[in-house]
């Protein structure tokens, strides 16, 4: 991996990012965030600043705009082609120009082209976004600012299509980092935990539904910014219905109501303490080269708490890989003393040394085994997630979610959540992110507990709507349901009711032959100050489900992608947001320099070297 040095690229030329603030505002469990960049170009020459940086995966880009001097341009959300056709016109004509695009391999990287700065010129670039919080085993709400950018490893033979990355370390990061987060909830904020430090929690009311914190200054940008947030009994089952935007057109998905269903099912202790424990448990282990040092060896710790917790009875196997992969066992054999001491030596004995990150081909081969009768296949894999082809990846868990459920576990700071998440959920499992010590124990055995907790079947969602109006789902169908962690559903609805009356919604499903519901009744009276939140949130989850049925083969699944992200305003990896200033149409002079900033082993925003 090439390196850039110090304060300035690899050229010597000044860097033009100067520091970054971001503002989150924390309703319940989802979050609004705010990042303002500040660009200076000290050069003698017209540049193009270029950087690369992570978000969310799930999050939802609804906002991005770019300030000169007193000017503003708010950009739009155009097909990815024709925005980039009108950057580069912009450009050649002198005029300024701002591009943010969308990752077509992974959705949790995004790139940020600054064009057209001229010397002495400063720009301040906004851009927004929103995303739901994950519940931890503890119950904590864990919202996390991505600042670890890893360099994404390509396969062999793959085409190169992801961006490139290159670091410096963490303590030569030319821009500063501001950090504050306000949060609100119905309920009193109980707490707030960080393995950054924060500034004290400050209450803004005496009911304490209400606080601010902000993070310490001098971040060494080494780690995410992670904050979990403590409610007081917050996981409540509950619907929230959000009008739609006053200018958007009647029946289209931002000018009718949206709606959101957030449940929490908890089965009986009889059914639970009822179940079988038994299955086998495939373990597979990223040891390549990314994995040394602290990464390998909270991996190898997660795995032996794992090997450690499994009932007798069940059948288990080990894989490890990197460019090329083993397995411990020739077939899973069944959980005994004599077994799991074998496993745990082998185990403790493992090194991150087998080269890149290869993850297909082991995935490949675990599929290609059968399975045994009567004991469910459930894997387990730990990786930080340094890969280029995770849309293939994660195809490949799909195509065999019926037979193999699939639990994931982001090894270290910087973990691709698209891959970690995206494995969790195209495999009908659940996902952990483990960066430390900290907690690791609670995650590890809530997914193991999950794991032995039978496919919940049969699983339905009905609505009882006033008379006039009807629904239109945004998410996919509900494929999983564990007890006791959050599920979110999103709908449109359409029509308007002359009657004052109530809406309901029922989500059925069944466990191990034993029937659950779970019904809500909600006042059919939309919520207006909202920002259109969860219209936005539920825009990306339909963009999502289009995505994942390869629109590169499907014109008309592509173009409908290109129009929901269009009108609702939320990125996708086929459009981008293009802002163009037409008042700075001054000619360059001589060729546009480009300048990628360097962050650590990445960060954000990251970057490569300039021309």
């Amino acid at each position: 991996m090439m390196r850039c040095c110090g304060l300035l690229s690899v050229n010597k030329e000044p860097v033009p990012l100067k520091a970054i603030e971001v503002q989150v505002e924390v309703k319940d469990h989802v979050a609004t965030v705010v990042s303002t960049l500040h660009y200076e170009n000290k050069e003698d020459k017209a540049i193009e600043a270029v950087f690369v940086f992570p978000l969310p995966a799930d999050a939802a880009v609804c906002h991005f705009s770019a300030k000169i001097g007193q000017t503003e341009i708010v950009a739009d959300v155009k097909e990815k082609q024709e925005a980039r056709e009108e950057y580069d016109d912009a450009l050649s004509s002198g005029q300024q120009a701002f591009l943010l695009e969308e990752s077509e391999q992974s959705p949790d990287i995004f790139s940020l082209s600054v064009g057209s700065l001229p010397p002495g010129e400063s720009a301040s670039i906004r851009l927004d976004y929103v995303t739901e919080l994950a519940v931890e085993a503890d119950g904590g709400l864990r919202f996390c600012l991505p600042v670890v950018l890893n360099p994404r490893y390509q396969p062999r033979g793959s085409e190169d299509r992801g961006v490139q990355v290159m670091s410096v370390p963490a303590s030569q990061v030319p821009y500063s980092l501001t950090f504050a987060a306000r949060l609100s909830s119905p309920r009193q904020v109980s707490k707030v935990d960080s393995a950054c430090p924060l500034e004290p929690l400050q209450y803004v009311n005496k009911e304490q539904t209400q606080a601010v914190v902000q993070l310490a200054a001098g971040h060494a940008f080494d780690r995410d910014i992670e904050l979990l947030i403590y409610y007081k009994d917050a996981h409540q089952p509950v619907v929230v219905v959000e009008a739609g935007k006053a200018s958007a057109e009647p029946g289209t998905l931002m000018g009718d109501a949206a709606v959101m269903l957030s449940v929490y099912p908890e089965f009986s202790q009889a059914v639970m303490s009822s179940l079988a424990t038994r299955g086998e448990f495939v373990f597979l282990l990223d040891r390549s080269g990314s994995m040394q040092g602290a990464r390998i060896g909270s991996a190898r710790d997660t795995l032996l708490l794992l090997l450690k917790s499994l009932p007798m009875g069940c059948y288990f196997n080990i894989y490890s890989f990197g460019s090329s992969f083993e397995h411990i066992f020739p077939k899973s054999m069944e959980y005994s003393e004599k077994t799991l001491e074998n496993a745990l030596k082998i185990v403790k004995e493992m090194q991150a040394n087998l080269g890149g990150t290869e993850i297909l081909r082991p995935l490949e081969h675990i599929y290609s085994q059968p399975c045994i009768p009567n004991q469910p296949r459930q894997l387990f894999l730990f990786t930080d997630g340094e890969v280029g082809n995770t849309k293939d990846v994660t195809s490949l868990v799909k195509k065999n979610s019926s037979t193999h459920r699939c639990f994931s576990f982001g090894i270290g700071e910087g973990a691709s959540t698209a891959l970690i998440n995206g494995l969790a959920k195209e495999g009908g499992g659940h996902a952990q992110f483990i960066a430390g010590t900290d907690r690791m124990q609670a995650k590890v055995m809530q997914s193991l507990q999950f794991a032995l907790q039978p496919a919940v079947e049969d699983i339905s969602v009905t609505w009882d709507l006033p008379k006039g109006v009807s629904v239109t789902p945004l998410s996919p169908p509900l494929t999983a349901i564990f007890q006791g962690q959050r599920s979110l559903i999103y709908a449109q609805l359409t029509g308007q009711s002359s009657e004052e009356t109530d809406g309901c919604v029922t989500v059925k499903y069944s466990l191990a032959g034993h029937p659950f519901q779970n019904k809500l009744a909600f006042a059919f009276h939309p919520t207006e100050d909202t920002g259109l939140t969860i219209h936005r949130l539920g825009a990306r989850t339909l963009i999502r489900c289009l995505e994942s049925k390869e629109p590169e083969k499907d014109e008309e699944v592509k173009k409908k992608v290109v129009n929901v992200s269009v009108q609702s305003g939320v990125s996708s990896s086929f459009t981008s947001f293009i802002a163009i200033n037409k008042g700075s149409s001054k000619p360059i002079q001589g060729p546009l320099l480009q300048r990628r900033v360097p962050g650590i082993r990445s960060i954000m925003p990251m970057a490569c070297c300039g021309k």
